[in-house]
């Protein structure tokens, strides 16, 4: 059993997905966490602030090195945060020699901040992947029934009618500018040290830190640590598109309350009553658009960042931010699940 629907033995299987869990997991996060001790000390040995052969050594060590997760628990437990622990396990795998080297001049929010870069640029780049073959399936209605009549509503209430291309243009919109902004999204490294000024690396620190970016395939930005606008923003337009396809699926079913005018495949049954198809998917939609726009307002709360760190703010997010990602990545594939099921909309 688990508190979180996201990986529940059976909801997952509603709200769950296989694809991008595995980027929230433990083992993800350590990868983050390696590559950027690794790359840290290449940037650093470009720069001649370390020896190039300690940044050898720290590489090869992160590649391989695997930590005493029991151990991780437990000192997080105590210090409320991995990263103390994780380096010194990593500094002993290291080696004395090179291991006063690693992690030079960065901190634990840098590490973790850093890995959730790196892991969210990839998501993203799914999930825009998904948006795409969600506009594909609604211009494949387009063509198959954008001339099709539908009554209008407003206020829920009739009003005019209208065709099936005007309704599907009014889903669509939204979804090409989401698109869009997913694509053109930047993913900063962050790398402020201490207290966001990088007083160890002196007058090299924001060449290092442009070397760490590209050597991430990260963008380069000033230190953001107390400043979580970058959080919000990623935030905001994962709220944005699962609202916009919680609007889809709140106007299927209503579509399928009346049915006149679409048939769905695939709807699911009820323990009662054999005659039923639920439209499950389009409930699910609603309820997940729903889900993220609460979350965003604790996404929000974050952005009251004391001073230079906050353990309180930063601690929100892990717990709001992974669930988040989550239901945007249920919400697109169970949209493009439910486009595909679409066997008639509107009337001829």
């Amino acid at each position: 059993m688990t508190a979180s629907p996201f990986d529940h033995p059976f909801l997952s299987g509603l709200v769950g997905d296989d694809e991008i869990a595995p980027y929230f997991s433990a083992e993800a996060d350590l990868r983050g966490m390696l590559s950027f001790e690794a790359a840290l000390a290449k940037a650093e040995a470009d720069h001649a602030v370390i020896p190039a052969e300690a940044a050898r050594q720290i590489a090869a060590a992160c590649t391989g090195f695997s930590p005493d997760l029991a151990s991780l628990r437990a000192a997080t437990a105590r210090d409320g945060v991995v990263v103390p622990d994780f380096i010194k396990q990593l500094r002993a795998a290291v080696g004395e020699e090179a291991a006063k080297n690693l992690h030079l001049g960065a901190t634990s929010q840098d590490v973790i901040d850093t890995s959730l870069m790196i892991r969210l640029k990839a998501v993203v780049f799914l999930f825009a992947g998904r948006l795409s073959a969600v506009i594909a399936g609604l211009d494949g209605l387009d063509g198959r029934f954008g001339g099709n009549r539908l009554m209008g509503h407003t206020r829920m209430q009739a009003a005019i009618p209208i065709t099936v291309a005007d309704r599907l243009a009014a889903w669509r919109a939204p979804l090409t500018t989401y698109r869009d902004r997913l694509t053109e999204q930047n993913f900063p490294v962050q790398f402020g040290g201490a207290a966001g000024t990088l007083d160890k690396l002196g007058p090299q620190a924001t060449a290092i830190r442009a070397s760490l970016a590209q050597e991430l395939g990260l963008t380069d930005m000033s230190q953001w640590q107390s400043t979580r606008l970058v959080i919000a923003d990623i935030s905001g337009l994962f709220a944005s598109i699962s609202g916009s396809l919680g609007k889809i699926g709140q106007d299927i079913a209503l579509l399928a309350q009346v049915g006149r005018e679409i048939e769905i495949s695939g709807g699911g049954t009820s323990s009662a009553m054999a005659h039923k198809q639920n439209p499950v998917a389009a409930e699910v939609l609603v309820s997940l658009a729903r889900f993220n726009a609460t979350a965003l307002s604790g996404i929000h709360q974050s952005l009251v960042h004391e001073q230079e760190r906050s353990g309180a703010a930063w601690t929100l997010e892990w717990l709001l931010l992974p669930q988040m990602a989550m239901a945007t990545a249920a919400s697109l594939r169970l949209a493009k699940e439910l486009v595909g099921n679409i066997r008639r909309l509107g009337i001829a």
